[in-house]
């Protein structure tokens, strides 16, 4: 019974892409209209069940398919208690910042009982990326793929695949997240780590448990796959394999790369990676799984997620061949990863990366504390960048600017630390961080070097930061401190990966550039959705250029209000 949904489940999906793709053969862009129905519903894993927040029921949610320049309308209506955004992670919002999705920054939330239409263009771009709920904990359920596929007529810059396969990592509590993160606040400690992991909603089997089997992916041998691998994790960084197959990756965060073999991808909370996957054994059933990387001294959920690849004309009793994964702290695995990647650079794909720079920030990020009353130790822990703990506004920011709202906000954020320290040395004795609601503003088409600083502040960690409506791109990283005088001189200003969401090694930094040419307000934060809640973000605020096309358009007429 078990098997015979998760093949269903395959099928579905096979049928889903096939079908979706039918729509799909206009030479001109089209107008697509998704509606998310935001629902509860009872969910059953670990031998336990809970009532979850979902997009039309499903968990993981629906996949939106369209192409390259196609405009989307989703229309989001809320059936919950809770208030709701829905963010299209890695669009850019080339102008249409008000569907960016940000609660209380871009947006006001979507009340229960109200909805709003998010409308954007996906202007030149084609991949893998992802839509999530973008305020408390929500996207913990709340979250799905988005597929762009390349205009008709424009082949992949790589060995067009037979078939493909939407890949969603996460992870699952038996308990409801938000009381578990509402707990975290009120004692000021950490919050519990997951109970799980999924593949596609999936824990597979455990022992004593009457839940399904676990998602299964049937393959034909000699046949080709293209594995769309989106982590949609909350806290954890993942290492993904597939037992008795090499990985070629071809794409990351929607942008191509030059393709390199690997046997085990990394990724972290908000990164998509593509990869292809040749069925190259004649039957067989192969583990695929997924387990955390931490290679500093933080809990973490130890529970491997497990799906299976199954070759037709196996016959059932066949043993599954097994995948040795990585161990937890295997830094040496994620640093191969990371350094392997670099943009295509062709002549269809160029890497346009910033030569002059006009802004040259250095950001620190890390852990603080402050004070708290009522908290078990009489202190609460916080997260900062260049010691700034950022203060949610009451009303958008996107709003308190294009409306010229006093008050709500500063554009005051440092472009250095406040005090220069030995980041990733001994620990300071002073952990307390300010607070407020600032912004870093620059000018439109103005370019960033922004140098992100991991400290040793509580402990050194590895941050996946995310910016909103850009792609940078990664030009250096490095251990220990940044060095400006050495570092620089070795940066690659040819060929970097260019992505959205990039990983500040533990106890060590990460630079990136990118090119301001996107009027509005964008949101940066740390992806691990526990640094988010204590307060490691902040925003860009981005002048309008000359003339309408270089300006940031009018809210639309639904838009929430707070």
């Amino acid at each position: 019974m078990a098997a015979a949904a998760a093949t269903a489940f395959g099928i579905r999906t096979m049928l889903l892409l096939a079908i979706c793709m039918l729509p799909l053969s206009s030479v001109e862009a089209m107008v697509r209209h998704y509606k998310f129905n935001v629902v509860m519903k009872n969910a059953t894993k670990l031998c336990s069940t809970k009532p979850i927040v979902t997009v039309n029921g499903k968990f993981p949610g629906p996949t939106i398919y369209a192409r390259e320049d196609d405009t989307l309308l989703v229309k989001v209506v809320n059936h919950v208690k809770y208030n709701l955004t829905i963010h299209w992670h890695g669009v850019k919002q080339l102008r249409t910042g008000w569907a960016d999705g940000p609660a209380y920054i871009t947006q006001c939330p979507i009340e229960p009982g109200q909805a709003y239409v998010y409308k954007f263009t996906l202007t030149g771009q084609r991949g893998t990326l992802w839509w999530h709920a973008h305020i408390l904990w929500l996207r913990a359920t709340v979250h799905g793929a988005l597929v762009i596929l390349p205009k008709l007529g424009v082949p992949y810059p790589f060995p067009k695949p037979n078939r493909e396969q939407v890949i969603i990592l996460s992870e699952w509590w038996k308990s409801d997240t938000e009381a578990i993160i509402n707990e975290a606040l009120k004692s000021g400690l950490a919050p519990n780590v997951s109970d799980a992991h999924t593949i596609n909603g999936n824990v597979g089997p455990i022992q004593g448990c009457s839940s399904k089997a676990g998602l299964t992916v049937k393959v034909k041998a000699g046949e080709s796959y293209l594995l769309r691998i989106i982590n949609g994790a909350l806290n954890e960084e993942l290492f993904f394999k597939v037992a008795g197959h090499k990985l070629t990756v071809v794409e990351v965060d929607a942008t191509y790369i030059k393709p390199f073999n690997t046997n085990t991808i990394v990724i972290a909370p908000g990164q998509t990676t593509n990869v292809l996957l040749k069925a190259n054994h004649k039957t067989g059933n192969f583990l695929l799984a997924a387990s955390p990387f931490m290679d500093a001294p933080i809990p973490v959920d130890n529970r491997t997620a497990i799906a299976t690849l199954h070759y037709q004309g196996t016959l059932a009793s066949t043993v599954t061949t097994v995948a040795s994964l990585p161990p937890t702290n295997a830094t040496a695995v994620s640093t191969a990863f990371t350094e392997s990647l670099r943009s295509l650079n062709s002549k269809e794909y160029p890497a346009r990366v910033p030569l002059k720079i006009d802004h040259n920030l250095l950001f620190t990020v890390g852990l603080g504390i402050a004070p708290c009353a009522t908290c078990i130790n009489g202190t609460r822990l916080v997260a900062d960048i260049n010691n700034v703990t950022f203060v949610m506004p009451k009303i958008s920011l996107l709003q308190a600017k294009f409306f010229n709202i006093k008050g709500v906000f500063t554009d005051d954020f440092p472009a250095n630390p406040p005090a220069l320290f030995n980041f990733t040395g001994s620990q300071v004795t002073n952990l307390r961080t300010t607070k407020g609601t600032r912004v870093y503003r620059v000018g439109y088409n103005s370019t960033v070097q922004l140098v992100l600083q991991d400290t040793g502040m509580i402990t050194p960690e590895n941050h996946p930061i995310h910016l909103h409506g850009f792609n940078f791109f990664v030009v250096g990283k490095g251990k220990g401190n940044f060095n400006p005088n050495k570092d620089t001189k070795k940066f690659n200003l040819v060929d970097p990966v260019e992505r959205n969401t990039v990983g500040v090694p533990s106890g060590g930094w990460v630079a990136i550039r990118f090119r301001a040419d996107n009027p509005g307000v964008w949101f940066m934060h740390c992806h691990l959705e526990i640094h988010t809640t204590w307060g490691l973000k902040m925003a860009f605020v981005v002048d309008n250029g000359k003339g309408p096309n270089e300006s940031l358009l009018p809210p639309p007429s639904d838009l929430p209000k707070c």
